[in-house]
């Protein structure tokens, strides 16, 4: 029994003690990395919904209308 209160208090203080030297590490190298991530991501999202506003727009909705008013045109 006092080996398991042993071991569970040597697992606890091994964590604290990681816990308490991540916390005072003071490099920014983290926050940046993940400032420049997020920026590239919503650069390349947009970039990408672009794209298919463009495409959406110039090439699929044009024939779409087409195709839509000849499939309805009963006189023509």
């Amino acid at each position: 029994m006092k080996n398991r209160i042993r071991n569970l208090k040597n697992r606890v203080s091994s964590r604290l003690f990681a816990g308490y030297m991540a916390l005072k590490e003071q490099k920014g190298e983290g926050f940046v990395d993940t400032a420049i991530k997020i920026l590239m991501a919503v650069v390349i999202g947009a970039l990408v919904l672009a794209g298919l506003y463009s495409l959406f727009d110039e090439t699929v909705l044009p024939t779409l209308t087409r195709r839509v008013q000849e499939m309805f045109n009963y006189g023509g």
